[in-house]
């Protein structure tokens, strides 16, 4: 394996240095956006039971909060349950486009070596071809051994660059289409509690004001 490194020629290092930064950032998204650690089973339901429940405390939020990406949208909304419906969705919002910037985090850079590592390839190749026809300038067509350098680095250069490429490009399709799955089945669960919230305290509020008719 070395030995094909090294006939590579320099062109190598910056194809290999791409190719131990998108195997980082693969197994980094693939741990991070596992379905458990983003959307935790049942906890739209378990928030319910806390404010029907009038169990909610601030140790309830904060818990929720540096829980998941989901339930730092929940706790928002729990925090500004109080306001009117068109603020407490806006907050929501705020927050739920800076948790869809952190779940894709570095899937650009990982797009870029899927698209760089292939032209990286094809500048090692021209590097390849242009000393096999310095090498045939100087030496003739005679002596293969003396072209067999340049067109050995052309042909690992290229094969070396599109082994980087295919899997940097199938993990950042995979990992862009989960992303905007998480952010679906996110908004679907905020926005049932957002709208549950509303519609408690908009009975809550009609009891109250029954109940001061009433005494009245």
């Amino acid at each position: 394996m070395l030995e094909i490194v090294k006939s590579g020629g320099w062109m190598m290092l910056p194809i290999i240095l791409c190719s131990v930064i998108a195997a980082a950032i693969m197994l980094e998204r693939f741990w991070t956006l596992q379905q458990r650690r983003v959307l935790p089973k049942d906890l739209t339901r378990q928030v319910w039971e806390w404010v029907s429940k009038n169990q909610l405390s601030l140790e309830h939020i904060k818990s929720l909060r540096d829980s998941s990406p989901l339930g730092e949208i929940l706790a928002v909304a729990l925090t500004n349950r109080q306001r009117d419906r068109e603020i407490m969705k806006e907050r929501v919002e705020d927050t739920g486009r800076h948790v869809v910037h952190d779940l894709e985090r570095y899937l650009n850079t990982l797009g870029t070596i899927a698209g760089v590592s292939p032209l990286l390839g094809l500048l090692g190749t021209v590097v390849g071809m242009v000393k096999v026809f310095a090498a045939i300038t100087e030496f003739g067509v005679g002596d293969p051994a003396v072209l067999a350098g340049g067109i050995s680095e052309a042909l690992i250069t290229t094969a070396a660059g599109l082994t980087v490429a295919i899997p940097s490009l199938i993990a950042y399709r995979y990992l862009r289409g989960k992303v905007n799955s998480i952010v679906v089945q996110m908004e679907k669960e905020a926005i049932t509690l957002v709208e549950a919230l509303h519609r408690k305290q908009f009975f809550d509020t009609l009891g109250k004001q029954r109940n001061e008719a009433a005494h009245g």
